[in-house]
């Protein structure tokens, strides 16, 4: 008997009926899963509370979307062309926001077409995934990448004036920017480094100190990039 309500709960069961009972299971198989996929994005990650009670009741709403356009072409096809009107009224999302999003409305497709099991499952194992990814340094940036800034009096030629410092203490480096400041009168000059070892950053820093007249400089950790999809 366990095995044929297993079954049942996997089956594709609203296509052949609408029913309250049918209708009440899966909404509320939506929202907990919501729920699961709002807390997998909150951890450790920052985020607001509008988007992850959007990511909660994303599945509940695109379900209820799928089980009224159930066997209906042209209803289908209208909500369709309301849904893509959406992506021009939103900013761009971060890679994890965009896959989040995506997670929700998988789910809510397969609740909406009755495949509850199958739903949950998913959920389950996108999950333990991605707590995996997270806790682990898969795709981190090396840990020693620095950028560093760099100010010099005009007379200085900044092309090879530190090549000599940079193969002591650097694997590699490359020249970001150039600017003038203080009236033309300073170079500011924009590094992208890895340091050979993390404990030479003084040594860079002092070494860089003596020849550039003791003007400022600051190293800091590399720019994040916001990645948009």
């Amino acid at each position: 008997m366990l095995n044929t309500w297993f079954q049942s709960i996997l089956v594709n069961e609203t296509a052949a009926t609408f029913s309250l009972g049918t209708f009440l299971a899966c909404t509320a198989a939506s929202l907990v899963l919501g729920i699961a996929i709002a807390g997998i994005y909150m951890y450790r990650n920052t985020y607001t509370k509008g988007f992850v009670v959007t990511l909660a009741l994303m599945p509940a709403i695109v379900q209820m979307v799928i089980m009224l356009v159930n066997g209906n072409l042209g209803t289908g096809v209208a909500v369709m062309g309301a849904f893509s009107l959406v992506r021009f009224r939103s900013v761009p999302g971060t890679a994890k926001e965009i896959s989040s999003i995506f997670l929700a409305m998988a789910v809510g497709l397969a609740t909406g077409m009755g495949y509850i099991g199958i739903a949950a499952l998913f959920v389950v194992v996108i999950g333990a995934v991605n707590t995996i990814f997270t806790v682990s340094r898969f795709g981190e940036k090396h840990t020693q990448e620095r950028a560093l800034r760099i100010t010099i009096p005009e007379s200085l030629d900044y092309t090879e004036v530190f090549d000599e410092i940079f193969e002591k203490y650097l694997k590699r480096w490359e020249l970001i920017q150039v600017k003038t400041t203080n009236m033309g009168s300073l170079f500011r000059l924009e590094y992208q480094v890895v340091l050979k070892e993390q404990k030479d950053e003084k040594r860079l820093i002092d070494a860089l100190r003596c020849r550039n007249g003791n003007l400022e400089i600051l190293s800091s950790r590399a720019a994040i990039v916001r990645e948009e999809l």
